[in-house]
């Protein structure tokens, strides 16, 4: 390494004649070719043919009811860790399905419901939310994705919710 750092010294100590300028792009050469070189291979047929089946969905996805213990314990913990907030819902109303699978029938089956939320301030709020099939942690169980009208504080559903929809 050292032979390399005093022959730059000497390189950048002579005037950047035509000669240094060659030599040095030379150097620069002979180095790139004994560069390491990997080349691209392809997949082998076990990679090929595993786990590339395709999406099977069965549409089997909870009703709206099932998906309001998720949405309060959520709500609950966000409300508490993000907000510093000690809000928290107290109940529910008028829970009803407004879609189900509203999309082509290849997309992931979502039901999407809404209905009126309590909070413990005694507001009435609306709540938008939809119940995905393999939507949950590491696509393990059924998600849920919902918000709040009047308490989306991050804007990740605005305007009003509405983006919660289908």
């Amino acid at each position: 390494m050292r032979d390399f750092t005093a022959l730059f010294e000497r390189l950048g100590s002579k005037s950047l004649g035509s000669k240094s300028l060659a030599g040095a792009a030379a150097l620069a050469a002979l180095l790139g070719l004994f560069a390491p070189v990997q080349t691209a291979q392809a997949a082998n047929g076990l990679e090929l043919n595993f786990w590339l089946s395709g999406p099977k969905y069965d549409g089997r996805v909870a009703p709206c009811e099932q998906a309001l213990g998720t949405i309060t314990n959520q709500f609950w913990e966000k409300e508490s860790t993000f907000w510093n907030s000690k809000l928290q819902i107290t109940g529910y109303g008028d829970i009803h399905e407004i879609a189900f699978r509203p999309w082509q029938s290849d997309n992931i089956p979502r039901r999407f419901c809404t209905g009126k939320a309590m909070t413990s301030d005694g507001k009435v709020h609306i709540v938008n939310f939809s119940i995905i099939e393999d939507g949950g942690f590491a696509s393990y169980s059924q998600g849920v994705e919902w918000c709040l009208t009047g308490l989306d504080r991050n804007w990740a559903y605005n305007p009003a919710c509405r983006a919660a929809g289908p």
